[in-house]
């Protein structure tokens, strides 16, 4: 059997510019699947908002993370692309989260250059490690795996803080360091979105943040630039989250839902999500 890591490397291997939604739990993953999405990534910013309820600024453990790959990996039956922040630690750390994210299911896990703790990438403020530390914590991640295919992605957020120089230098040193896949972080223009896919010789991913900095790029476009993946992190989180505010507070000033009734997923819709048909059958199997 194909192992998902290797369906993760063959996507992105392809440059198609495949879109990646991005999810924080087992509910938005299931209809990332049912959608017929190809793959789909945990976000750490997804899982940080709406488990613990903070912001993404580096409170999230490498436990919390496993616990919810584990969970989704058993929802669905598509590859998984994690954050891995910054391997929650230095390289001895990152040897021991790329086994975790391996063991738990992911087919991939994405390791960023900032220093702890670390920020969303569309936060001012960050600050990045010197680039041979992140270039052993690359060593690390690649001794790790146990699958070949597992997917070693190395995130630089270097562009906001040293320049596209810098990013671009880094990202060709995590290359060389064995990465399969670059990342390189909040672009702020056309011209150095194609850049970095046309000068950097591994699979690239795009990461569009609704309001962050990085301006909007149709898939098309991705795709004749040869992108690997068109990351939407938290496109699911950002929609759910505008329909709770939108659907509660009708509720809070009218004491009613009619309406917002378009606005609410049918009871159907829902059990079709958590795949309520599969736990009946199961049902009248064994009993």
């Amino acid at each position: 059997m194909t192992s998902q890591a290797a369906r993760l490397k063959s996507i992105l291997a392809r440059r198609e510019a495949v879109i990646m939604p991005g999810t924080p739990n087992a509910l938005f993953a299931n209809v990332i699947q049912e959608l017929g999405y190809e793959c789909a990534y945990i976000t750490g910013a997804g899982v940080t908002n709406m488990y613990l309820g903070s912001p993404d600024v580096g409170l999230i453990t490498m436990s919390e993370m496993v616990q919810h790959i584990a969970v989704i990996a058993e929802a669905v039956d598509i590859p998984l692309l994690v954050d891995g922040d910054t391997g929650f630690g230095n390289p001895v750390n990152t040897y021991r989260t790329v086994r975790a994210y391996e063991r738990a299911g992911a087919a991939g896990i994405q390791i960023e250059d900032q220093d702890f703790p670390k920020k969303c990438g569309h936060f001012n403020g960050k600050a990045v490690i010197p680039t041979d530390e992140m270039v052993q914590k690359i060593k690390a991640a690649v001794d790790s795996r146990r699958d070949q295919d597992f997917q070693i992605i190395a995130r630089t957020d270097a562009i906001a803080v040293n320049g596209i120089e810098d990013a671009m230098d880094r990202a060709h040193r995590y290359i060389e360091a064995g990465a399969d896949v670059t990342f390189v972080e909040a672009p702020t223009g056309l011209d150095d979105i194609a850049r970095i896919s046309r000068e950097l010789p591994v699979p690239q991913i795009f990461n569009y943040v609704f309001g962050g900095k990085t301006p909007p790029v149709e898939q098309t476009m991705l795709k004749d630039m040869g992108y690997g993946a068109g990351l939407y992190a938290n496109a699911a989180l950002q929609a759910a989250l505008l329909s709770v505010h939108n659907v509660l507070g009708e509720l809070q000033r009218t004491g009613s839902l009619a309406s917002v009734k378009d606005e609410l997923a049918s009871f159907e819709m829902r059990q079709s999500s958590v795949r309520k048909h599969d736990f009946d059958s199961m049902e009248k199997r064994y009993t």
